[in-house]
């Protein structure tokens, strides 16, 4: 069966994989992001349902003046005997933790922290009981190693010390790893050569779980580094899964390049995607990943249930008239948010956001909610309504990457005048570089329009002609120009500063 690449498109990086039965389900890194780690699932691999989140403050996740790409990295779903588990790290809290549910639907548990350092933690199950925690680490002169130990996964106390089991294949940064058990044997498969465009997966194997590991023959089993063609770079950090009828599937990070009129250039700005692809094992005993090692757009394999004939851009249209009581699942916040800054006014069909002094140029909570760009090309809408304001005041839709990089058009209160604002903040400069003074009093639509090289603004006040604004290169909010080089992507936000507003009609068209 034929099926479409990226499976996840937009921000969604370090995907792990599980199966409880014929049911898949999927977890990726949120860094500075609220609530943490979504929980997708699937039963063919391909079209997935955001079920919900394992990082609530129900269960204390903390992310206070996370810096941009701190928060959670890469987690790990398991499932073992009616149990989901998932493991990962929060750098800018107390490091690695467990949670652990039987049913995700209804929550998971509270954190069960663990002492150590490292990122990219993962959990093995052997079939004798024991459970071990991998993660990277250092050696005692600072190289680079992956490391295990066994573990209590439901409180998360270390049974054992800290072994090394591999420096890795050659590749810088080993980590990522993942322990399997095949054929006999322990295969611990590893992400090498930095998340960028050397990024590249590895395997080894052993007889013994602690090693030696030799590694495989045509490693590595997936990089994108020396392909010329230009659809996908960045290929690694994966999992792998058996489904129920003894086929094998690879879930991998990748991204693609933004460009425009110049053509492909080696940035991106969506983020880090997740990709699917077969895996066959050769006699052997090594997984062969792809077309050797490649991966593609449009791909085939045996899935494990058909494919929606759903168009694809309309699976990914947002559309939220603020009718409901309950926020989507596909909003995010920055960092922990202020609950009583986001009202939902249902009789009204507006969202109500109190705009506090925290601006999104600031590393903590301002009033922001917004939901990930997943293509190039879309169309994001929204209705506002100015309500209480004060000097410095400014609400409207923002193209966000981080605090030190985004684009917004909005309404705001410049020496007691009313504007619509063009804003752009690239490294350490924040600009207004164009505005029109409006009357009070009037409602106004904003929309930005996006393709692969640029971000185009508009307005219009009390339904009048459509005014351009401006426009802004993607190349500002892609990932290879931002200082530090972090590893989110771009979201379409409603926010509020120094004021409040009512928002109506926020809408996200996607076009092929």
């Amino acid at each position: 069966m034929k099926y479409r690449n990226p499976i996840l498109s937009g921000f969604h990086p370090d995907p792990s994989i599980c199966r409880a039965g014929e049911d898949f389900y999927l977890v990726t890194s949120t860094f500075e992001f609220y609530p943490g780690v979504p929980v997708y699932h699937s039963r063919n691999l391909v079209d997935w349902e955001l079920l919900g989140y394992c990082m609530t403050e129900e269960n204390e996740f903390n992310l206070e003046k996370s810096a941009p790409s701190g928060g959670i990295y890469a987690p790990t779903i398991r499932y073992c005997e009616g149990m989901f588990f998932m493991i990962t790290t929060n750098v800018s809290d107390k490091g690695h933790f467990i949670v652990y549910t039987e049913d995700i639907k209804k929550g998971w548990s509270k954190p069960q922290w663990i002492s150590g350092g490292g990122i990219d933690p993962t959990l093995f199950w052997d079939d004798d009981g024991r459970v071990y925690f991998v993660s990277n680490g250092n050696d005692e002169e600072g190289r680079s190693t992956i490391e295990i130990c066994e573990i209590n996964p439901f409180n998360g106390k270390l049974l054992s010390e800290r072994r090394i089991l591999s420096y890795g294949c050659g590749g810088k940064y080993p980590e990522g790893a993942h322990l399997y058990k095949r054929f006999g044997k322990y295969y611990l498969m590893l992400a090498e050569g930095g998340t960028e465009y050397g990024h590249m997966e590895t395997i080894q194997r052993a007889d013994d779980i602690y090693g030696p590991y030799e590694p495989c023959p045509h490693n590595p089993i997936l990089t994108h580094r020396d392909d010329t063609k230009g659809e996908i770079h960045c290929t690694g950090h994966a999992d792998i899964v058996e489904d129920q009828n003894g086929n094998w599937w690879m879930v991998c990070l990748g991204t693609r390049c933004n460009g425009g009129e110049r053509g492909i250039m080696m940035q991106h700005h969506l983020g880090r995607e997740t990709f699917l692809t077969p895996v066959v094992w050769s006699e052997n005993g090594w997984p062969i990943v792809g077309n050797n090692g490649k991966i593609a757009l449009s791909m085939e394999g045996p899935l494990p249930e058909e494919v929606s004939d759903t168009d694809y851009t309309e699976k990914l249209n947002f559309e939220d008239n603020f009718s409901k009581a309950e926020f989507d699942l596909r909003y995010n916040y920055l960092r922990n948010p202020h609950a009583e800054c986001y009202v939902r006014e249902q009789e009204n069909k507006s969202l109500f956001l109190k705009g506090t002094e925290e601006t999104l140029n600031n590393q903590a909570s301002p009033t922001w909610i917004g939901v990930r760009q997943q293509e190039f090309c879309c169309d994001a809408k929204v209705d506002i309504e100015v309500c209480e304001t004060r000097e410095g005041f400014r609400a409207g839709l923002t193209a966000f990457y981080n605090q030190y990089y985004h684009y917004e058009i909005c309404v705001a209160k410049n020496q007691n005048k009313r504007e619509i604002q063009l804003a752009k903040h690239v490294h350490d400069i924040f600009a207004v570089t164009a505005k029109a003074e409006i009357p009070a009093g009037k409602q106004i639509s904003l929309r930005v329009e996006s393709d692969k090289g640029k971000y185009y603004f508009y307005y219009t006040v009390n339904g009048e002609k459509e005014v351009f604004l401006g426009s802004g290169l993607t190349a500002g909010l892609s990932t290879e120009g931002t200082v530090p080089m972090s590893f989110t992507g771009t979201y379409l936000a409603l926010f509020a500063e120094n004021g409040d507003a009512r928002f109506k009609n926020f809408s996200i068209k996607y076009k092929k």
